[in-house]
């Protein structure tokens, strides 16, 4: 007798296979440059970019990768050749970048730009102190038209930090050339490592062909001619591991310190439900809805031991029997306060909209972050809708998310489409940070009900022409579009697009989250004092 596959259980199955993959995604990004490469970098005595990371944060904290996947479906790796991120360094929460020169020798191509400029954009929100793990040859030139003239936006970042009194701190193990040789110039703190540091405008071949002057690496840019005779070398380290210890010295230096102490925070609970159960809740049909709920409260502080349940509610929900497509409540996270707003059925009704409009209006008024949770195919339409208001309480939650100043955070657990991508903080309005799940899809809308617009809209168009439609000629460009839109609209392709800051395996949620929170806090959470006029 063959034994009954639940439904929990294909869920999970199916939640697994695509966390295979991604797996397997992630692993092209470590790989870098390949084989040949890393193991023609490790001949040279040098770390690779993750080894170097690994022996600059503290001991047993985690490494919050951003954007790892950046690149992906592009012609150039899966990666750009950078890796950025959040570590703690000497218990100081730091914004972390590094040359990966085992891709063309760090070269920067268009998506190294937009993973940096996404980079600086965190540490700027989150008051973040920098520290720049420097081997790159500078600008991949085939590709100099993209990256020339917004590169600049670079250096502006780095010194638009000092000013704000960001510290920002390189570490220089190879190349540092051209452009790329303003990064140690125009840091704080600038480390270079003894016979591996070569900093210069222009190496030897470009100086002979614009001057006809004969130089060498070491008078022309090396570490030690830096540290001896102009200057640009605030320290010489003897080796790579020197270099790292000097960059946690300097850090252990700067005397930051965040908005609000983590002493202030209460003891927290694990969540009463297991985070492994997150496999099992998405379906493989987004169309079929889940209780956002479970969710919750696997990602939320548990009760605590001791403390009554209604003194201590894992999940508080706000006007829990209005708008039921749309959970809102407060609850915490490893001890932080959150709003957090979740789709339940997909749809977002007018109910739901002001709801939202209101819940967002209360965060900020008591100046806490809010967590959005997408699973939305977007806002009703019909003419019931329509004519009930749907465009203007749509515009009222959107205006509130828009003008709202507390720190918000969103995960798309399955779809985001439309407009209702808009309404829950999707990347256009600017969240601290997003993450997604490998479940997660976000087009304009589902390819089926794209691809079925273009075949209404075409058909009217031959009929006012006085044409016949030809339905089997057009059924090949309908299932080309929808083919289409749905690689367009999975994790991979959105990643690769830097529409979110990394996609997570759903377990790992609760640890994002509150790794999030944590470096939230390194400014101080103001909530809006006003909105934009909201149409009644």
């Amino acid at each position: 007798m063959s034994e009954t596959v639940t439904v929990e259980q294909e869920r999970r199955a199916a939640m697994l296979e695509k966390l295979d993959a991604l797996d397997a995604e992630h692993a092209k990004a470590v790989a870098g440059g390949g084989e040949k490469y890393v193991e023609r970098h490790r001949r040279r005595g040098k770390l690779l970019a993750r080894e170097r990371i690994e022996l600059l944060v503290d001991e047993g904290t985690a490494f919050l990768e951003l954007s790892p996947l950046a690149g992906w479906g592009s012609d150039f790796t899966v990666g750009a050749s950078l890796v950025t991120g959040i570590g703690v360094v000497e218990g100081v929460e730091c914004l972390i970048t590094a040359n990966d020169p085992t891709v063309k020798g760090g070269a920067s191509n268009p998506w190294t730009l937009k993973k940096a400029f996404r980079a600086a954009q965190v540490a700027a929100e989150n008051n973040l102190p920098t520290i720049a793990l420097v081997e790159s040859g500078g600008a991949d030139l085939p590709t100099q038209k993209e990256i020339f003239i917004p590169g600049g936006k670079m250096f502006r970042d780095i010194t638009r930090a000092s000013a704000d009194r960001r510290p920002t701190i390189a570490l220089v193990f190879g190349n540092s050339t051209a452009g790329g040789a303003y990064i140690p110039g125009m840091s704080d703190y600038t480390v270079m490592v003894k016979e591996g540091a070569k900093v210069f405008l222009g190496g030897p071949p470009l100086v002979k062909m614009a001057t006809g002057e004969e130089s060498d690496d070491e008078s022309l840019g090396g570490a030690e001619m830096h540290a001896r005779v102009s200057g640009l070398a605030d320290y010489l380290a003897a080796d790579e591991h020197d270099a790292l210890r000097i960059g946690r010295r300097i850090v252990a230096r700067l005397g930051h310190r965040k908005a609000r102490a983590d002493r202030e925070l209460p003891a927290y609970a694990e969540p009463d439900l297991d985070p492994e159960g997150l496999l099992d809740l998405v379906p493989t049909d987004l169309k079929e809805p889940f209780d956002p709920r479970e969710v919750i409260l696997r990602l939320v502080d548990g009760t605590r031991p001791g403390v009554g349940p209604d003194a201590n509610v894992p999940f508080d929900e706000f006007k829990p029997l209005y708008g039921p497509s749309l959970v809102t409540g407060w609850a915490r996270i490893h001890g932080r306060p959150v709003g957090i707003l979740a789709n339940a059925q997909g749809v977002l009704f007018s109910e739901e909209a002001q709801k939202a409009t209101q819940f967002i209006q209360l965060a900020n008024q008591v100046d806490t972050p809010l967590l959005f949770l997408h699973n939305t195919t977007g806002y009703m339409v019909g003419a019931e809708y329509e004519q009930g208001g749907i465009i203007k309480h749509g515009a009222q939650m959107i205006n509130a998310v828009s003008n709202s100043t507390v720190p918000h955070l969103s995960v798309v657990m399955g779809a985001s489409y439309g407009a209702g991508n808009y309404g829950m903080n999707g990347r256009a309005f600017d969240p601290r940070f997003l993450f997604t799940w490998p479940s997660a899809k976000s087009a304009v809308m589902g390819p089926a009900q794209l691809a079925g617009v273009m075949e209404i809209v075409a058909k009217a168009s031959a009929e006012s022409k006085g044409q016949e439609f030809d339905a089997e000629g057009f059924a090949g460009i309908k299932a080309y579009v929808e083919q289409q839109i749905e690689e367009q609209s999975l994790p991979y392709f959105l990643s690769g697009m830097l529409y979110d800051d990394g996609v997570i395996d759903p377990r790992d949620t609760r640890t994002v989250l509150g790794i999030c929170l944590s470096v939230i806090d390194n400014n101080p959470t103001r909530g809006a004092e006003r909105f934009g006029v909201f149409r009644m």
